[in-house]
């Protein structure tokens, strides 16, 4: 089938689902393949939930006209996206980088939200399917779509620039995350830079961290409109006054200046709110609601999140982690005017051939620190840590057993891994 016949079908059933198990009624199902999960075989489960059309790539599964052939599902999906996109002349603004890219999305989200109707990718779905589930979520009134892009290989991110079109961008930071797929930090830059490219292209907008030397060398050769935050001379520029147990700064926009305080763990917040406010002042957003929005923005799914237990203090900031963000995260959590702080951290995965040099590097890095306890957690640290005295633990549920005959109690604790690690399963045992 041909995209323009299937967006007329979209348009009578404007919802898309890719999970058999949660359909909405006048939805279209996209029987996508996973790694262990053929989507078509789950199509006419989909029809029976309440989907009304299904798109499968296997002609033996569309044995009725309810089912949608195309040639491969995903393509489909992505043309589709384009095809809506293209249908609508408003600002999409691309957010990428190692760290901080979905809470900066968040934050951007609230500032907005003051002044337009906004579209903005939901959590971190922010790759080759999430993307396109995004933009399909454009309506008649948005006016302007926060679309969040990740990659993990070499191209990903010009991938999804040519159906998202975004005509403002930003990178966060660049740092060391998904080593295994993109070999070098080298590699990471050109593919996170592929951003700058296609909006220089396109004559978009870039904002960009002038304290961040890396992103600047790489602008020198865009031709496109660049508004700067951060560093001593961008549009938004900041200090912090306190960074734990919450941030707080002290922003100036021009000869004034104006007070945050927000509710987020760590001075590395202080970049991602400097962003977001710098893209609510291009869009003529107030300063006071500004304000508002950041400082009403309460952090969740373990990013930068401070939990209260009835023993213990939580700072949970356990949703992704890669040597950067680890780093990053312990020292401000060496700030802390606690004599009890425990750094419990978990593996740090995707990080190819320099897993192991990673690993070692942190425990030597925090093992003489002002830390009353350190626990780790994973099969990479049980395997570096051997000569190493640090109590470490094969899996969460290993040291959920020691934490029940062992409490940990009255102290500040940090919880910081790779999603994978699950790390929040730890909380309700503190």
């Amino acid at each position: 089938m041909k995209t323009d016949t299937l967006y007329r079908i979209f348009v009578r059933n404007p919802r898309i689902c890719t999970d058999s198990r949660n359909v909405d009624k006048r939805s279209i199902f996209f029987a996508l393949e996973g790694d262990t999960f053929n989507g078509n075989q789950f199509a006419a489960q989909a029809l029976e939930k309440g989907s009304s059309y299904a798109v499968v790539d296997e002609k033996k599964y569309a044995i009725d006209d309810r089912y949608i052939l195309v040639d491969d599902v995903l393509s489909s999906l992505q043309q589709l996206a384009l095809f809506h996109r293209m249908h609508f002349n408003i600002p999409v603004i691309a957010i990428t980088g190692t760290n901080g890219k979905t809470t900066t999305k968040e934050l951007m989200n609230r500032i907005l939200k003051q002044k337009y109707h906004i579209v903005a990718t939901h959590g971190n779905l922010n790759n080759h399917i999430g993307v396109p589930l995004s933009l399909l979520k454009i309506e008649k009134n948005t006016e302007i779509a926060i679309i969040e892009m990740g990659a993990n290989h070499r191209g990903e991110i010009a991938k999804l620039c040519e159906f998202a079109l975004p005509t403002h961008g930003m990178i966060t930071n660049i740092g060391s995350a998904h080593l295994e797929g993109f070999g070098n930090l080298e590699t990471i830059i050109r593919t996170k830079t592929e951003l700058y490219e296609h909006l220089g292209k396109k004559d978009g907008t870039i904002f960009i961290n002038r304290g961040n030397e890396i992103l600047t060398d790489r602008l020198s050769q865009i031709r496109c409109e660049k508004i700067w935050y951060g560093g001593k001379s961008g549009n938004w520029s900041g200090i912090i006054t306190n960074a734990v147990p919450t941030l707080e700064l002290k922003v100036a926009l021009n000869a004034d200046s104006f007070t945050v305080k927000t509710n987020m763990f760590g001075a590395y917040n202080l970049e991602n709110v400097l962003a977001a406010m710098s893209i609510g002042s291009y869009f003529n957003v107030e300063v006071e609601k500004m304000i508002g929005a950041v400082e009403g923005f309460i952090p969740s799914d373990n990013r930068s999140q401070i939990v209260n237990t009835p023993s213990n203090r939580l700072i949970c900031d356990a949703y992704n982690a890669n040597p950067t963000s680890m780093k990053l995260v312990i020292d401000d959590f060496l700030l802390i005017a606690d004599e009890r702080k425990v750094l419990i951290l978990g593996d740090m995965f995707e990080l190819g051939e320099n897993t192991e040099k990673e690993h070692l590097k942190l425990i030597k890095y925090v093992k003489d620190k002002s830390f009353s306890r350190i626990f780790l957690i994973g099969k990479i640290f049980s395997t570096v840590n051997q000569t190493l005295q640090i109590p470490a633990f094969i899996d969460v549920d290993s040291f959920v057993k020691w934490l029940d005959k062992n409490p940990i109690k009255s102290s500040y604790i940090l919880l910081k891994g790779s999603r994978g690690m699950k790390l929040e399963k730890i909380i309700d045992y503190l």
